[in-house]
């Protein structure tokens, strides 16, 4: 089945939560994805930690289940949603969706370190590694960073190169 045909019927919807996780030197930490088999087989690109909001669950909760389970970082609130937008997406399946992620920003302690323990099969497989990035680092790479629209998250929240 080809790129048109797929997109011309209706896409599953899938409401997503992120987290930007800001370091007190002003570091964002970003996972690697690497994909070695199935549609996105060959790619990789770096994206913030979170994923999909569960039947029952608002966005805040799904927020702070996914964080504990990305990362192991523990938080009792992310506070107010930063912004959302509305994307598609091709997943690892092939299947393409139309995605709806909601963003929070959490503040992490100097050397937290990320605990995979709570990661699924999946994660296990495609998530090659974890960084802590600068602003300066995020401006001056050309590997692929998602969302998009993350240099202004991080200026809107006060995130700025360091002097």
């Amino acid at each position: 089945m080809n790129d048109a045909t797929m997109e011309s019927k209706p896409l599953r919807k899938r409401a997503v939560a992120r987290i930007l996780v800001i370091d007190p030197d002003h570091r964002l930490l970003l996972f690697r994805f690497a994909f070695s088999r199935g549609a996105l087989a060959g790619r990789s690109n770096w994206a913030l930690p979170g994923g999909g909001i569960e039947p029952g669950e608002t966005p805040e909760q799904a927020a702070i289940r996914e964080l504990r389970e990305e990362t192991g970082i523990v938080v009792a609130d992310v506070g107010a949603s930063i912004g959302e937008r509305s994307y598609k997406m091709r997943l690892p399946d092939g299947e393409v969706i139309a995605g709806h992620e909601t963003c929070f920003v959490v503040r992490a302690a100097a050397g937290s370190e990320i605990n995979r323990d709570g990661w699924t099969k999946l994660e296990t497989e495609i998530i090659a590694e974890h960084r802590w990035w600068s602003v300066a680092e995020l401006k001056a790479t050309t590997e692929t960073v998602y969302p998009v629209n993350l240099m202004a998250m991080l200026e809107q929240v006060g995130v700025t190169p360091q002097d």
